[in-house]
């Protein structure tokens, strides 16, 4: 069966597929132009894409008989795919849960203390050589220890990230989810948005789509204290940056941590601009095993559609 993988992936998953499968690994790291997602449609049995690899309705009608038949998506997030309309189609959908939670939650931990303590701006300070010395009411920031954490999202990523929160920092963990969470993991309370909005650090772990896109606008950060920082590690459209950017400079929240962006890789010039912005380019899971666990987990969703068995992880 002929397999194309739509970027380049870590040696041993490609040395895993091509034990089973016609490999074509494009050489780009930028996502599936147009006509690229109608030729992989037409022109390979099976496709392992990733985030940006937009495979929506309109793609699926351009090829309404596609040799296609899987979609083995490199990352826990698929919504960059019409799961519906890829079905309709005759393709199945996989992705890669698990592999990713603890990865993703580290850098959630990472963009709280990066800016609660400001390190990003502390550290363009010395490399701009204008850093004069210690003194005692220099670039003070927030204390997390015992802190209130409002997780926006309680599945693994979130679970995650408040065992970390509560056992490394003492915080107190209070979250939003949809539905209701019987076991969190660590002593929290569900709550409402309003509510977990109203913490000291705000983290969002949700998934994207249509139902939370700008989960995060103007309203919802009105409900943030002028104190608290935002941290996001999902998708960047369940915020509006353009809301979060003006609140941000009209001193309605202390700071943001950014993973994620709206219209990746283009960030919003006016959070740009800001020094109580921490940017990230989408660190979420880079790091080596991680990305090879991930890479492991969708070919072995694609051989186990070759063989005629059950999907490990299906959408």
């Amino acid at each position: 069966m002929k397999l194309l993988i739509t970027r380049p992936l870590p040696d041993e998953v490609l040395d895993a597929a091509r034990a089973r499968f016609d490999v074509t690994v494009r050489e780009s790291t930028l996502p599936l132009t147009g006509e690229e997602l109608r030729a992989s449609l037409r022109d390979f049995d099976l496709i392992l894409p990733t985030l940006g690899d937009r495979y929506q309705a309109d793609v699926f009608a351009d090829v309404p008989a596609p040799r296609a038949r899987m979609l083995a998506n490199f990352g826990v997030g698929y919504n960059h795919i019409d799961v519906a309309a890829a079905r309709a189609a005759g393709l199945m959908v996989s992705n890669t849960p698990g592999a990713v939670t603890d990865a993703t939650a580290d850098i959630a931990l990472t963009l709280m203390l990066m800016t609660a303590r400001r390190a990003g701006e502390g550290e363009r300070m010395v490399r701009a050589g204008l850093w004069e010395g210690w003194h005692p009411t220099q670039m003070l920031g927030m204390h997390l220890s015992g802190k209130r954490i409002g997780i926006i999202g309680m599945g693994r990523i979130g679970k995650a990230i408040a065992r970390r929160a509560q056992a490394g920092f003492g915080m107190q963990v209070m979250f939003y989810n949809r539905s209701p969470v019987a076991d969190a993991g660590v002593p929290a309370q569900q709550v409402t948005l309003a509510e977990a909005m109203a913490a000291d650090v705000v983290v969002l772990a949700v998934p994207g789509g249509k139902d939370t896109h700008h989960l995060i606008n103007a309203e919802t950060l009105s409900l943030m204290q002028p104190h608290a920082i935002l941290v996001n590690i999902s998708r960047g459209d369940v915020v509006d940056e353009a809301a979060l950017a003006a609140a941000l400079v009209g001193g309605r929240l202390a700071g943001a941590g950014l993973d994620v962006y709206e219209f990746e890789p283009q960030i919003n010039p006016a959070l740009m601009a800001l020094e109580n912005v921490t940017l990230l380019p989408h660190l979420g899971t880079a790091a080596l095993e991680v990305r090879s666990n991930m890479g492991m987990m969708a070919v072995d969703n694609l051989i186990a559609f070759a063989e005629g068995r059950a999907l490990p992880n299906p959408v």
